[in-house]
């Protein structure tokens, strides 16, 4: 079943449906380090062709939008994916565009949004028809000022750099965190008592500081009954020494916005994000915790460069600790724990947000342990990546360097390819001087295909695959091109596919622990009070600076995992079976009768010359797959054309038809 958006001619509306869109088949990680195109990834590695500009997925709920604020550029595609179980759709208030009237769930409408403008757009089954109350948000086109302020307080409303020197108190000053906040003028300090608060607190006046009294007994609750705990649309804000509780989707929020800071926060079980910022620029996650994400516990997407850092933070309990879609640029991530999560901090690079790929990321000084919690909060589309330290998924130009991982049953570290609209590989990315134990299949991998460029070097890891990584895909001196281990891919390939099959631990966030008390902001209260305005001039670490983090008390539990060939023979699943065993075996079995029927023929022809029979041994043995190929398709061997046939075109029919089958079965394809 397919959906189109509609609307008016492009020429008065600006809009262009598109008629391509189908069931959803995952969001922003569905193929996360993963699905691949297999049986081009077996013969050659590809990349994505020309570089696409990317979508823009938006979120429909029960009953909200995912963003209060969307800012796009002029042409973009926008795609309105509904996640909830009644059916949606997006109307521009002005009647300029909308999706079709009905967009029921788990499907999704597309539209190319090419004239630039403000618009304000609703549900029309659960908003009022001017959109100014209920299911309703903003689309920013273009590059077109806009303060989301600015509908309530005027346009001039602007961001400050220095505090007012005015403090707006809860409760004593206003009863609500959401009244305070509204009160407020640029500049202005929101100081919150200890309460539990049930309320969204939306975020439209810029340069506020939005703090708690007490990190542990300020609290923002959702209830799993309002999107998010506290959201905000405006420049320069800061949230300090609170905790954001059970929203229906992210705990703390920015969207579009330049300027923005978590210091000293607790996000804990909410049902998408932890604390999340997307397309904004100039940040820092500081002292901060998340746990019980089902998603990640600390995101940072779309923008390049970020200018932002992410430094002493915490995360557990969540799918992943760390997720960033093509978001890179001044990107640094520092000094932070990592453990107990699915997996541990993980880049990637997809088409459904702008800025494909992923480049440039610092990964420095963290420590990363026991990244394969199956009781941890999770959704399918994030258990490809599971077991795993750190994966650099299909992003470019980014490095590893001093971190301490330990205890994961799949990977340390992996660099990997990503495929979603475009298949993306991974290029240019060090992993340097690493202390990497307890792996169940390897401490280093780099699995296929791989672009040019990704080395390994000095890091403390007794086991890589392939075979001798840090001695071949070395950072300095002689280099081989070992670059092609399609059995750690097809692992991959095998979660997903357990994922869509429902063979996944489904933990849901409500379940997870509640943390334990963190540190408080120092000097709490009467901390400085500074807006977050140039925030990454401030909080940018030299990164020569961080060292390697101390080992555990403890050491390694996780065993190395008996594997032939780089394939578990223990697998997990019939998946595994599929995917790792016979996907990756099959085509050297191939192989292998290919060049024996090859040399057997050759070693029986005495209508060449030994000279080209000797050529052709050459180019059979050292040509991997193409050489005897091109033997068998243009050496006009003596054996049968149906023998040939069966063999060459027969195996590597069944061979794609299995593959076929099992990616179908599996959801994949």
């Amino acid at each position: 079943m397919s959906l189109a958006g509609t609307g008016g001619g492009r020429e008065d509306t600006g809009v262009r449906p598109t008629p391509e869109e189908a069931p959803v088949a995952g969001s922003r990680r569905g193929r996360l380090v993963a699905a691949l195109a297999v049986a081009g990834a077996v013969l050659a590695g590809c990349s994505g062709g020309a570089q696409p500009r990317g979508t823009v997925n938006l979120s429909m709920y029960d009953n909200f939008f995912a963003r209060d604020v969307t800012r796009v550029p002029a042409g973009t595609r926008v795609r309105f994916v509904n996640k909830g179980r009644a059916p949606h759709n997006a109307v521009a208030a002005d009647g300029s565009w909308r999706t079709p009237d009905r967009v029921a769930a788990d499907q999704a409408a597309t539209l190319v949004l090419d004239q630039p403008g403000v618009y304000r757009f609703f549900c029309t089954f659960h908003s009022t028809g001017n959109g100014r109350q209920g299911m309703a948000a903003t689309m920013v086109v273009g590059d077109v000022t806009y303060y989301p302020g600015q509908e309530y307080a005027g346009p001039a409303l602007r961001p400050v750099r220095r505090a007012s020197g005015r403090t707006i108190r809860v409760p004593e000053d206003r009863r609500s965190i959401q009244a305070a906040v509204g009160a407020a003028r640029p500049g202005d300090l929101v100081l919150v008592g200890p309460g539990i608060y049930r309320e969204e607190v939306k975020v439209t006046t810029p340069s506020l500081v939005i703090r708690g009294r007490d990190r542990n007994r300020v609290i923002v609750d959702g209830e799993f009954r309002r999107p998010n705990g506290i959201s905000v649309t405006a420049d320069g804000v800061a949230v300090e020494n609170l905790t954001v509780r059970n929203a229906l989707a992210n705990g703390l929020f920015w969207t579009g916005v330049r300027g923005y800071r978590a210091s000293y926060v607790t996000a804990y079980n909410n049902k998408d994000y932890g604390i999340y910022a997307f397309d904004s620029v100039d940040g820092l996650f500081e002292h901060s915790y998340a746990s019980g994400s089902p998603d990640s516990g600390f995101y940072i997407g779309q923008c390049q460069p970020c200018d932002a850092v992410i430094d002493g933070v915490t995360a557990e309990y969540n799918a992943l600790g760390y997720s960033g879609t093509n978001a890179g640029g001044n990107l640094q991530i520092v000094r932070s724990t990592w453990r107990s999560n699915w997996a541990g901090i993980v880049p990637n690079t997809l088409d459904s947000e702008l800025l494909p790929p992923f480049r440039q990321v610092d990964i420095v000084g963290n420590y990363v342990e026991g990244n394969d919690n199956r009781q941890a909060a999770g959704l399918p589309l994030e258990w490809g990546a599971f077991g795993n330290g750190i994966i650099l998924g299909g992003g470019n130009g980014s490095r590893v360097e001093r971190n301490q991982v330990v205890d994961h049953v799949n990977h340390g570290i992996l660099v990997s390819p990503n495929l979603d609209e475009h298949l993306w590989t991974a290029s240019g990315n060090r992993v340097v001087g690493n202390v990497v134990s307890g792996s169940g299949r390897a401490d280093l991998a780099l699995a296929a295909p791989a672009g040019a460029g990704n080395c390994f070097q000095g890091n403390q890891a007794r086991t890589s695959i392939p075979v001798g990584l840090q001695v071949f895909q070395r950072c300095s001196g002689l280099r081989l091109p070992v670059r092609m281990d399609l059995s750690t891919t097809l692992v991959s390939l095998g979660q997903l596919a357990e994922a869509n099959t429902g063979a996944y631990p489904a933990n849901r966030p409500e379940d997870q622990p509640v943390p334990l008390p963190q540190a408080q902001l120092p000097r709490g209260a009467e901390a400085p009070v500074r807006p977050a305005m140039d925030v990454f001039a401030a909080a940018r670490v030299d990164l020569a600076t961080v060292p390697l983090p101390g080992p555990s008390d403890q050491p390694p539990i996780v065993r190395k995992e008996p594997t032939v060939f780089g394939v578990p023979v223990l697998a997990a699943s019939p998946w595994q079976l599929v995917f790792a065993l016979y996907g990756y075996l099959l085509p050297f079995v191939l192989y292998a009768a290919w060049t024996s029927l090859a040399l057997w023929d050759l070693a029986r022809r005495d209508d060449i010359g030994r000279g080209a029979a000797i050529g052709w041994i050459a180019v059979v043995l050292l040509v991997p797959f193409l050489g005897v190929i091109a033997y068998h398709v243009l050496g006009r061997p003596r054996l049968p054309a149906w023998l040939r046939a069966a063999v060459i075109g027969g195996g590597l029919v069944a061979y794609l038809v299995v593959l076929g089958v099992g990616a179908l079965l599996g959801g994949i394809a």
